[in-house]
């Protein structure tokens, strides 16, 4: 892996979570007073003010750079290793599944590094103590105090929790955000040209995190309430299987959605961002324009 995609896709990932973090829908997936996007953001805003939006995301922050280099790293050497099983020229662009296959291993590779700051993320925005002040203390003062908390009550194995759901949600989702800005950028790229232009990366971007996450959102609910589970005094779900056929039992099926259309409007412009910011980057840390320009396509 090049040090140049460690950098640009560490910049553009922690971009990206600063631009989409206040959208973050966990609350409305895993707490039932919050009917619906404006409720919760309400009721979110006069409870708790602005910190509550932006609650847990330092460790996001601080731990994207390694998620994105797992991400970026899996998702460049797999279609290189393709590539080179298919007997392709180095450089040269890759077919459709192999674009799918590598975007999957990217997904599932980056859990071990994703898992434990996703579940303190989780923790910490469920926790929904007002901002104007309460007799007792919250249960976590921070992400560094939440997870060295749940290390010691639920053991290491409990940084983890949700973990499987995780790898199922982001496998299908990498293999179908990769593939689709794939396609979009090869659309949107004219006639003679080598790669689109710079609206051309923005809406491939933007259209492939909201694929992305269509794919992606049921798993994600299931994802969350299993992560939230562990910090009740009574665990109320036995597993996977047991925390779907109880959610589809007492809510429907239509809760896996409900957080779909939040999931859009985040979506598109965060990886807006994290695209374009990637490919900037790239450009500039290249030596050579070619190079960046070669390395670039590669990528899509």
């Amino acid at each position: 892996m090049h040090i140049a995609d460690f950098v640009a896709g560490s910049i553009g990932g922690a971009c990206g979570v600063a631009v989409g973090y206040p959208f973050d829908t966990v609350r409305i997936q895993t707490q039932p007073q919050f009917t619906g996007l404006w409720q919760c953001a309400s009721s979110t805003w006069s409870n708790e003010g602005v910190r509550g939006f932006f609650k847990g995301i330092s460790l996001p922050v601080t731990t994207i750079s390694m998620t994105s280099s797992v991400v970026f790293g899996t998702y460049r050497n797999c279609l290189q290793c393709l590539s080179q099983v298919r007997g392709g020229a180095p450089g040269g662009p890759n077919t459709k599944p192999e674009v799918f296959l590598s975007g999957m291993a990217a997904g599932v590779a980056q859990i071990l590094v994703m898992s434990p700051g996703d579940m303190v993320k989780v923790r910490l925005q469920c926790q929904t103590e007002s901002a104007r002040g309460r007799a007792d203390m919250p249960k976590y003062r921070g992400p560094v105090h939440c997870l060295l908390r749940i290390a010691r009550e639920e053991g290491v194995l409990g940084l983890y929790r949700g973990a499987l759901p995780l790898m199922m949600r982001d496998g299908p989702s990498f293999a179908t955000y990769f593939l689709t800005y794939n396609i979009v950028c090869e659309q949107m790229t004219p006639a003679g040209k080598e790669g689109p232009g710079w609206s051309g990366v923005m809406l491939a971007g933007g259209l492939a995190g909201m694929a992305g996450w269509t794919l992606g959102t049921p798993m994600d609910v299931i994802k969350a309430r299993l992560q939230m589970d562990g910090g009740r005094e009574t665990r109320r779900y036995r597993g996977l299987v047991h925390c779907v056929s109880e959610t589809v039992r007492l809510e429907g099926a239509g809760v896996f959605f409900r957080s779909l259309g939040i999931n859009w409007l985040r979506a598109f412009p965060v990886n807006v961002v994290v695209f374009v910011t990637y490919e900037s980057l790239i450009g500039f840390l290249r030596a050579a324009p070619a190079g960046a320009e070669a390395d670039r396509v590669a990528f899509e």
